[in-house]
């Protein structure tokens, strides 16, 4: 029994040829799916067309599943050019008309239109949550596209140049983790806060209030977050604001409540309260200062601006936040220390270098590739604190002497990003938490080359390269190193090699 095809023409005006059995049970079809999954790749092996119509075929699949909600994943290759919410190249635009890109560059990170916003939004209220899985060598378009995840809850997954040689398996274990993952459904979340002084408590609705919600979700009503799905790679960012003095030895309480479907149809709440004590000593902030956290604040921030505003205010803006803490921190704190020293918080020593390297990032280079720089903002929205720094300040550890370590965990300690610490006879592995850089000096001994990649010369290393399990004990403890790195960030990392003589090196 072959699977039964049904063919929309209508890519204008979407609808669904049959009202029910479009979504079947797994349980009861599951050798009749795994038989389409396996025709797939030669029922459409000569097929050439090369258009594609997105929103047709996401609403159509919408229609199909409106009645139970859920997740549904979309992969794409190509800009959507067919159909209701086709897109233009503007990348091609933009490097023809360089006069309007360098007045309105910003407008190139915001959607075309907005037929994708309004679509995700009727996603969200029928709790359709959309993840994305973009395989691709050309432009697409992801600040348009991203909306529908964004809106949904989902997520944007970019593959770009797309190889399938190197990226198959990243792509694998990307969907089998988007599947696998803790996570639930049909949420509903709200942050309540509360004021207590003494023996007393009440609510402060004007003292201390929610400025704002920040993540990927869909905001209906301004007091709750609306997310069709929620996984345990996600974060959203609650920014309080207080217009009012607190009092010495008392506490501001927060409590966060999640309302979800289990992916087993269970309807469970989770609640989350958290308690600080209040002070009016400056030094005591600054010394229980949370860097990663205040970090992804600013990150997050950035992320949110770089679309409607000029890159070069977004910057300036970033930096005197930075100097700003730091200033009040020598005024108020430390004001008897010499003039001509630096004196910075020591839970906040690091922040100066890490926001160096935020204004150096992706998101804030006017010459990157807009589709880079769009999947860097839209990947940034949901991002997770302990992915935060490593995103713009990656960590770097040499792998050449492995077997030379008597520590016993896993990762070798982190070495600083300069080039003072990085030799021509050593290898070093770079990775960000997205993506992960292994770099080969020059002068590397033969016989590591061989242990590691199987070629004795540098010049023999191949373009496209896929990490190998050699039988050898370095071989052996690079992998086991990559595996676990890749298993702290919950992402398989893309691996890719670089020589001193590659442009990326």
């Amino acid at each position: 029994m072959q699977p039964l095809m049904l063919i929309v023409p209508d890519v204008q005006d979407v609808y669904t040829p049959l009202q029910t059995d479009v979504i079947v049970q797994l349980a009861e079809c599951r050798r009749h799916l795994e038989k389409l999954l396996t025709n797939i790749p030669t029922m459409f092996q000569s097929n050439r067309v090369a258009e594609s119509a997105f929103a047709a075929a996401t609403k159509a699949a919408f229609l199909a599943m409106k009645n139970t909600g859920g997740k549904l994943l979309v992969f794409q290759s190509v800009l959507p050019s067919v159909g209701f919410g086709a897109l233009a190249p503007r990348e091609t635009e933009g490097k023809t008309n360089v006069s309007t890109v360098k007045k309105d560059a910003n407008k190139l990170l915001q959607p075309t239109d907005k037929t994708l916003k309004t679509m995700a939004i009727e996603f969200a209220e029928y709790q359709v949550c959309v993840d994305i899985f973009i395989t691709t060598q050309t432009y697409v378009d992801i600040a348009s596209i991203s909306v529908v995840p964004r809106t949904t809850g989902g997520q944007v997954y970019y593959y770009y140049p797309f190889s399938a040689i190197s990226d198959s398996a990243k792509l694998y274990n990307d969907l089998r983790w988007n599947i696998t993952r803790p996570q639930g459904f049909e949420a509903v979340m709200r942050v309540r806060h509360s004021y207590k002084a003494f023996t007393y408590e009440y609510f402060l609705p004007q003292g201390l209030q929610v400025q704002e919600y920040s993540g990927s979700f869909c905001n209906r009503i301004p007091t709750d977050v609306d997310l069709p799905a929620i996984d345990c790679d996600k974060t959203i960012m609650v920014t309080f604001k207080h217009n009012d003095n607190f009092e010495e030895d008392s506490e501001c309480s927060f409590q966060c409540a999640l309302l979800y479907t289990t992916v087993y149809g269970e309807r469970r709440i989770r609640v989350t309260t958290l308690s600080l004590p209040c002070t009016t000593v400056l030094s005591n902030l600054f010394r229980t200062a949370d860097l990663d956290t205040q970090f992804a604040y600013f990150l997050k921030q950035a992320a949110n601006e770089i679309p409607t505003t000029p890159l070069v205010q977004v910057r300036e803006q970033i930096t005197n936040l930075c100097i700003n803490i730091l200033h009040c921190y020598r005024k108020f704190c430390v004001a008897a220390s010499n003039s001509g020293q630096l004196i910075l918080p020591e839970a906040l020593k690091l922040l100066p270098l890490y926001i160096l390297a935020l204004v150096k990032s992706m998101g804030f280079r006017a010459d990157g590739r807009l589709d880079e720089r769009s999947y860097w903002l839209s990947r940034i929205a949901s991002l997770p604190i302990p992915l935060a720094v490593p995103l713009v300040y990656p960590t770097m550890m040499p792998i050449h002497d492995l077997l030379l370590k008597e520590d016993e965990s896993i990762i070798p300690p982190n070495i600083p990003l300069s080039s003072e610490y990085v030799s021509e006879e050593g290898i070093y592995l770079l990775e960000n938490g997205e993506d992960a850089l292994i770099y080969v000096g020059k002068a590397v001994d033969p016989d590591t080359l061989q242990q590691l990649f199987g070629v004795p010369s540098v010049d023999e290393l191949p373009s496209q390269f896929v990490l190998q399990q050699y039988d050898n004990e370095l071989s052996k403890k690079v992998n086991v190193l990559v595996n676990e790195i890749r298993r702290q960030r919950c992402s398989y990392l893309r691996l890719a090699l670089c020589k001193k003589e590659d442009p990326s090196g």
